[in-house]
């Protein structure tokens, strides 16, 4: 079971009685706010920042490797989705067999125990047991229970900082979670509480997060992302995010800026299309989720919360991506979501229907 705190002020009893700490790290630890909080712990730690933005399999080695050198029992990581999703396979890896592909074998719980404090408010990694690393040019999709963070500590003040661009996209990252999960094949009632609690938050304080940015609002966008992280930890993604990863590195268009120019045209399509739901509970079923998604977003009909959800993007001045290569860039788009997540998806979509998807997405 996780625990969950509110406040840096909490480090401190949840790192006593560790040996020595591997501290993972990224390049905006040293303007952080809490470095000073972070770097005062009162137990050995080495730290690790050796990695890249988008993780490598090799990255992560090193890592194990200086977890091992250095005789740690404990990771405390602090950043955004890459610091976590490195500490996280380091836990994962650290007591397998360094003679064989760390991929290859079998996942272990290793009794590690993972710290983790997010300084952006999107992902929700901090509470989800997935971790993306690459390996030979191709995305890896790690995922085990045992790398939920045993305690994932929110600290508002981080988001500060942070550029507005950057609080826009993730934010738009734990709103799209948020829906998603809600209407995802795989949706439970603790997931769509979960879900809920998102997306009334995020719709709530929203324009004062990015606007009039106040640490009320901070604290309650970054309690909604990690409420998102936990109800996608539960669903998985849906189309919007298999849509949105070729987006991103086809554009150069961040995560959660390509998600949500996807999730509003898959959205629209879905209303149009109930009747091709594959949900087992059925096509009223997803009716009933459509609504309660769009009264949760003060909307009155399941249309009006697709409307609104284009104005937000039409505010926050998140564009869609533009082509000079149309027919040559939708052919690549098409052919690369990845099916897995469509399975997750409640309404069916094929080739004819994700190419025309892409023709809508992409202006």
């Amino acid at each position: 079971m996780q625990t969950i705190y509110q406040g840096i002020s909490h480090l401190q009893e949840t790192i006593e009685g560790a040996g020595k700490v591997l501290l993972v790290i990224d390049s905006s630890f040293p303007f952080l706010n809490i470095k000073d909080e972070v770097e005062g712990i009162k137990v050995p730690y080495v730290k690790f920042s050796d990695f890249t933005p988008n993780p490598l399999y090799e990255d992560v080695c090193k890592g194990v490797d200086l977890f091992r050198r250095e005789q740690c029992d404990t990771i405390l990581a602090v950043g955004g989705g890459s610091s976590i999703d490195v500490a996280k396979c380091i836990k994962l890896y650290c007591k397998m067999s360094d003679e064989k592909l760390y991929l290859e074998q079998e996942y272990r719980d290793t009794g590690v125990k993972l710290i983790a404090i997010p300084t952006t408010a999107g992902t929700g990694s901090e509470s989800t047991r997935y971790a993306v690393i690459y390996y030979d040019g191709k995305k890896q999709s790690v995922t085990h229970d045992s790398i939920i963070p045993n305690v994932a500590i929110l600290e508002p003040q981080v988001l500060k900082t942070l550029p507005l661009y950057q609080k826009k996209c993730t934010m738009l990252d734990a709103l799209c979670q948020g829906i998603e999960s809600w209407w995802s094949v795989n949706s439970t009632e603790d997931s769509k509480r979960h879900s809920r609690i998102a997306v009334e938050t995020i719709m709530q304080w929203w324009r004062q997060y990015i606007f009039d940015y106040t640490e009320e609002a901070a604290r309650h966008i970054m309690t909604a992302a990690n409420e998102a992280g936990q109800a996608i930890c539960i669903t998985q993604t849906t189309a919007p995010h298999a849509f949105s990863y070729k987006i991103t590195s086809l554009y150069e268009l961040p995560h959660g800026h390509a998600v949500a120019v996807c999730l509003k045209e898959i959205w629209d399509y879905m209303l149009q299309h109930i009747d091709d739901c594959i949900d087992t509970r059925g096509s009223f079923y997803l009716k009933e989720i459509f609504t309660q998604i769009a009264k949760s977003m003060e909307c009155g009909s399941m249309e009006e919360a697709v409307s609104c959800f284009r104005n937000l993007l039409d505010n926050l001045g998140m564009n869609s991506p533009i082509t000079t290569n149309r027919r040559h860039d939708l052919d690549i788009l098409a052919s690369t979501v990845n099916p897995i997540r469509l399975r997750n998806n409640p309404v069916e979509l094929n080739v004819n229907s994700i190419y025309s998807l892409y023709d809508r997405i992409v202006h």
